[in-house]
């Protein structure tokens, strides 16, 4: 098969992307991928589409196959990966309907298999930067481009789910200056890292955190306001995308294909 270099899994209430497009499965040495996964084609690119909770949405947070999706990418020659996740807001700054194009991200999951390398082989990747530069300046400028609401950077945590955050704990993260919380990112980031392909995440706000309670009326999330949210704005996250495909052949000059060059001791 000719190798398809660009992959985008499809988040909560993004479940399709691409028109005339065929279906494939593939099975890897972690299982098979929360669906099968659909390729087609834009701008002249071959691109893979995967949604990460599965096509009905039966993978909760914890229980999505994320080595076997990015193995599966990886498979099929995928080189740059992009993310989009729907997200709450921890700052009265960051509104529904805006887009952070994450730079960090804090890991406060458990249980999860996070690495490829589970010995005798084992990698030490740098996890100082976890996104890859170029995709997210690419990001940034589509999301302006297409006048969007958005911030240039953002950390997010990461909380196991599926349940949301109590108000305590919506504060405590709050008050680190972290913007952003979600149940996805990882280990998904770290795996594309792994696996040395580019990686961008686009954080889609669709509420404000529990913390942020009484802040100007604003109301604890729930699942009803998420998917309005994300109902709303999914046209906008497709732009997006497809503004990043056009571009994304002009890339090149990161390191994300390096990531194990020093990994291994």
């Amino acid at each position: 098969m000719e190798k398809i270099k660009i992959g985008v899994f499809g988040g909560s209430g993004f479940y399709s992307l691409l028109e005339k497009a065929e279906e494939i499965e593939i099975n890897t040495p972690y299982g098979k991928p929360s669906a099968k996964i659909t390729i087609g084609e834009y701008a002249g690119k071959k691109i893979a589409f995967l949604p990460r909770h599965g096509e009905k949405h039966q993978y909760p947070p914890h229980k999505i196959p994320y080595r076997a999706n990015i193995r599966a990418f990886k498979e099929l020659g995928v080189e740059r990966i992009i993310g989009p996740s729907a997200a709450g807001s921890l700052q009265p700054g960051i509104k529904p309907g805006d887009f952070v194009v994450c730079d960090q991200f804090i890991d406060r999951t458990w249980g999860r298999e996070d690495t490829f390398f589970d010995g005798p082989k084992v990698a030490h990747i740098s996890g100082a930067h976890p996104y890859c530069p170029e995709l997210r300046k690419l990001a940034i400028d589509s999301c302006r481009g297409l006048e969007i609401t958005t911030h240039d950077k953002g950390a997010v945590v990461v909380i196991n789910g599926p349940r949301f955050s109590t108000t305590a704990e919506s504060r405590w993260f709050s008050s680190h200056g972290w913007e952003v919380i979600n149940m996805t990112q990882y280990p998904e980031a770290i795996l594309a890292r792994e696996a040395e392909i580019c990686y961008v995440n686009i954080a889609l706000i669709t509420d404000f955190d529990a913390g942020l309670e009484g802040t100007r009326d604003i109301k604890p999330v729930t699942v009803e306001e998420v998917v309005r949210v994300f109902n709303e704005n999914n046209e906008k996250v497709k732009k997006v995308i497809f503004k990043m495909i056009e571009k994304i052949s002009e890339l090149g000059g990161c390191q994300c294909n390096q990531a194990l060059k020093n990994a291994f001791f």
